[in-house]
């Protein structure tokens, strides 16, 4: 078969259930936000296929022949321009520091300038998302979830998805928007269970859990998230929709999770509730600390994330989370 066809995909439209090929396009795929978890896993698939990518950050760095680098910054206008211009599709994967004043001035501008450099390209949008703009959600989190911000970052990303879909409904961009729950993953640097569960056990230290460690929390896996964004931009049909990104469907509660990682490690599961009144203490002397406290109800209350829609059109199963907290572990 030619390499450059893609296999079967099935996707799920009105109820009906449609099997197409499609041939992948010579153009350059540009990742912007290169650096990032995501970014990273992106760039390995596109590298493994040898396929042209460009790669877009701050100081971004080479993975090969097949890509190109530049360095952008997508609040500015001129840089976003120049950072989507001869690509065919575009993923905006661009994080920011933890920081609501940050975000306040930063995400709607990234947002406008990356939709206009779009359309200046006539090239298509990927949009990774969160799930903040939901707010907090009593059930499962589906793609109709109304956007109910409860924090001040949640009503930044509500503002910032609803131009992009404004932007979908009036026909003048095309795009997706594809949303995962708080993930983890082989070497993810900013991850909260990488950084409070992966590394301290990894270190001797006890693991630690947010606020609630018998409620059941989502986790998206990174290389499932990859793989997934890379079916949405080669499908026909995922264009104008809102999708979640495959994630496992039997969260495990902090206890459960701390448990899993310790057997992994051999280590005896012994762990640390961070409370509210701890955290805001903790925010007197840091500030990333101090900006975790006002999303904090994601890990009091049960977040359960529902990907069943791109497991029914696309049959890619995630990766449960034994299997993938035993490979965090070994990587």
């Amino acid at each position: 078969m030619n390499p450059k066809l893609c296999s079967f995909v099935r996707a799920d439209t009105e109820g009906a259930k449609m099997c197409e090929m499609r041939r992948l396009t010579d153009g350059m795929m540009g990742i912007l936000g290169a650096g990032g978890a995501i970014g990273g896993e992106l760039a390995k698939l596109y590298g493994a296929r040898r396929e042209r990518v460009r790669l877009v950050g701050r100081n971004p760095k080479p993975a090969g022949a097949h890509t190109e680098t530049v360095a952008a910054d997508l609040a500015n206008p001129e840089d976003a321009t120049r950072a989507v211009e001869g690509t065919e599709i575009a993923f905006l994967l661009a994080g920011l520091k933890y920081d609501v004043a940050a975000w306040r001035e930063l995400w709607p501008r990234i947002m406008r300038n990356t939709i206009d450099a779009c359309k200046r390209a006539g090239a298509r949008l990927v949009f990774f998302d969160n799930v903040y703009m939901y707010g907090r959600v009593d059930g499962p989190m589906t793609e109709e979830a109304p956007f109910r911000p409860c924090s001040a970052k949640g009503e930044i990303r509500a503002r910032i998805a609803s131009t992009l879909l404004e932007e979908m409904a009036a026909g003048r961009i095309t795009a997706t928007i594809a949303r995962a729950a708080d993930f983890y993953g082989p070497g993810v640097r900013t991850g909260v269970p990488n950084l409070l569960v992966f590394d301290k056990l990894k270190a001797g230290a006890k693991p630690m859990c947010l606020a609630n460690d018998a409620v059941p929390h989502s986790y998206t896996y990174t290389p499932d998230a990859a793989r997934a964004l890379l079916l949405l931009a080669e499908s026909d049909v995922a264009w104008g929709q809102t999708w979640h990104l495959p994630t496992a469907s039997d969260p495990p509660t902090g206890k459960e999770f701390i448990e899993l990682a310790a057997k992994e490690f051999a280590r005896p599961a012994k762990y640390r509730v961070l409370s509210r009144g701890m955290m805001r203490i903790g925010g007197w002397f840091n500030s990333e600390i101090r900006e975790l406290v006002e999303m904090l109800y994601q890990n009091e209350f049960p977040y359960v994330f529902d990907s069943g829609k791109f497991e029914r059109a696309f049959a890619l199963s995630p990766t449960p989370y034994a299997e993938g907290i035993r490979a965090c572990v070994k990587a």
